[in-house]
């Protein structure tokens, strides 16, 4: 729950919970529960306020990405008692960039202040998506119209995904004009026991990264994922390493930003 995150696309992990509730089948095998079984440090069907890492980004002087929070979903209904804390200290903290990932975005809207929803908030909104099942959290993630940046993560990617970009939200704004950053990563997880791993197809990613392309929206591809990682000979197990991707899906792009 430290500073330095191995996360690519961040810099540091806050965490300001542990624990959290499983909501679909991109959930099926989650790294929290999983790494649970190493770090019997916290209950991962409980959600608990963080105690000695609450404050972190307030000790973080250089300006920094930090994912907040990768142990839990910051959304979660069991959240609500302490949420506002996260956000004065967000608040604090004009130098830091925080990017929220959620696979809660209905509740997005009214449990985030208003400052943090307009242009030049430094909160960046996210939600999580595996496959086309889950797709109907996009239009839960940018409705009501905001301005702040919003992102996808299709991580674990373990179906095929059509992206809705061309379809309208309203007369104005296509899904496409609202979405500003896109990551793509395969399943990681082990070969044996509870938490294993879904296959993802190189096809799959491809096709996520030439819709980005013709839309204009920034990708990230940050891993490939387990079985793509076996499958190609990779280095890393879970395929992590963009010297081995296929070149046209080295790409670690992030939000324009004016």
């Amino acid at each position: 729950m430290g500073q330095k995150s191995n996360i690519q696309w961040t810099d540091a992990t806050w965490n300001i919970a542990v624990g959290c509730t499983k909501v679909d089948e991109d959930c099926k095998f989650c790294y929290m529960y999983r790494d649970s079984f190493v770090n019997t440090r916290y209950n991962p069907f409980v959600v608990r306020k963080t105690k000695t890492v609450f404050d972190l980004p307030l000790k973080i002087k250089e300006p920094s990405k930090i994912f907040t929070s990768s142990l839990t979903d910051v959304f979660h209904l069991d959240c609500d008692g302490f949420r506002s804390e996260m956000w004065d200290i967000i608040r604090k903290c004009p130098q830091h960039t925080f990017q929220i990932l959620t696979k809660r975005p209905e509740r997005i809207i009214e449990n985030t202040p208003i400052d943090f929803l307009q242009k030049d908030s430094n909160v960046w909104l996210g939600t999580s998506i595996g496959s086309q099942l889950s797709i109907g959290r996009i239009r839960d993630l940018i409705a009501p119209i905001t301005n702040g940046i919003k992102f996808l993560s299709l991580e674990p990617l373990h179906g095929e995904i059509e992206l809705p970009l061309d379809e309208f939200v309203d007369y104005g704004h296509k899904v496409k004009d609202l979405i500003d950053w896109v990551i793509i990563g395969g399943e990681s997880g082990n070969e044996t026991g509870v938490y294993r791993y879904r296959p993802c197809k190189l096809e799959w990613i491809e096709k996520i990264v030439n819709q980005c392309k013709e839309a204009n929206i920034p990708v990230f591809v940050k891993q490939m994922g387990t079985h793509l990682a076996k499958e190609l000979e990779m280095s890393d197990r879970h395929g992590g390493n963009i010297d081995e991707f296929p070149p046209t899906l080295q790409l670690r792009e992030f939000p324009k930003i004016n």
